[in-house]
This record gives structure tokens, C-alpha cells and sequence, in this order.
């Protein structure tokens, strides 16, 4: 992930003991629903929770999705992810990429699109929940073609998965 600009970076304070057991599980949640739905092709698990960071600062998918999908019901799904990481005073991003492997941004952390000042999509409600911000925010097409873990539709392992992604995850799906 390649994110543009000189923010400082992020240090990450949960408010849990265990933020990796409350993202993990969160993760688990989004792709049971998410899974469903028609258009969605693939899930994956990408940063800090497919390596063994002990403190991540969010819980990052990948979402790999048809053209035509209505992103709304995805985007219910997606913001309760970000909602749970937000109770631990940690985050959640789902990125999008469509069939060809291109990325084309993340769900909109906004309910209903309103062209807020602190939006940063390029093309604010053109395409309802897609915050196309690629200025910002870019997945390179290394890491799109093959994500260090998939999720759905099946489980593919490319990197040394840690213990807890194991079994409060995979060992789940």
C-alpha cells in the first residue's frame, strides 16, 4: 500500500489489551456477510494483521468485485468493520479492485454522500460509496494479483501467517 503525503505516521493506542484478537474477529464478521453478496469475486486479508505486528493500527481487505456491483449493501458491511476497529481506537479499510486487477479506492466511510469538505475522492458521488482517492491511498497490482492472504473464496496462504490470524481466522472460515 502506498499512501501519498507527509502525514506523520500513525501510532496506534487501542483500547483493548488484545487488538489483534478484536480486529481478527471483526474480519471474521465482514466476510461472512460480505461473501454473499453478488458481485464480490474475492476477499483477501492485506497489512498488519497478515504479519505478526503486535499493535496494528487497523484491519485492511481487499475486495475484489464485479463492475456492476451495487457497492451499497458492501458498504454497510464495510462500515461496521470500520466501526469496530473505531471502538477500539484502531481502524479498518476495505480496498476494491476490480476483475481486471486494477484498484479503483475504498468504501466510503460515509453513509450517505454529501460532497463533505473531508472527502477526498476524486469523484465525490459519481459512483455511490466508492471514494476513489487514489491520489492518497493506492494497492500496486503485485499485491492485488497476489495478497498475502485469501480469505474467500478460498484460502490461500503466500506469507508465514501468525498464530492468531490462524486460528481466530482461517481456522474459522
Amino acid at each position: 500500500m502506498k499512501r501519498e503525503g507527509k502525514r506523520p505516521p500513525i501510532v496506534p493506542r487501542p483500547s483493548v489489551p488484545d487488538p489483534r484478537r478484536h480486529l481478527l474477529r471483526a474480519v471474521l464478521a465482514f466476510v461472512g456477510a460480505a461473501s454473499s453478496l453478488p458481485g464480490v469475486r474475492r476477499i483477501a486479508l492485506v497489512g498488519s494483521l497478515a504479519t505478526d505486528k503486535a499493535v496494528p493500527k487497523d484491519a485492511d481487505v481487499l475486495v475484489t468485485i464485479d463492475a456492476a456491483i451495487d457497492l451499497g449493501p458492501l458498504a454497510v458491511i464495510g462500515r461496521r468493520l470500520q466501526g469496530t476497529g473505531g471502538s477500539i481506537n484502531l481502524g479498518a479499510d476495505v480496498f476494491l479492485a476490480d476483475m481486471a486487477g486494477r484498484y479503483i479506492g475504498r468504501i466510503c466511510q460515509y453513509r450517505v454522500c454529501h460532497m463533505r469538505v473531508r472527502c477526498h475522492a476524486q469523484h465525490c458521488g459519481e459512483r455511490q460509496h466508492l471514494n476513489d482517492d487514489l491520489h492518497i491511498v493506492t494497492l500496486g497490482p503485485a499485491l492485488i494479483a497476489s495478497p498475502p492472504i485469501e480469505l474467500w473464496p478460498r484460502i490461500v496462504r503466500r506469507v508465514a501467517v501468525p498464530a492468531d490470524t490462524e486460528a481466530l481466522l482461517l481456522a474459522q472460515l
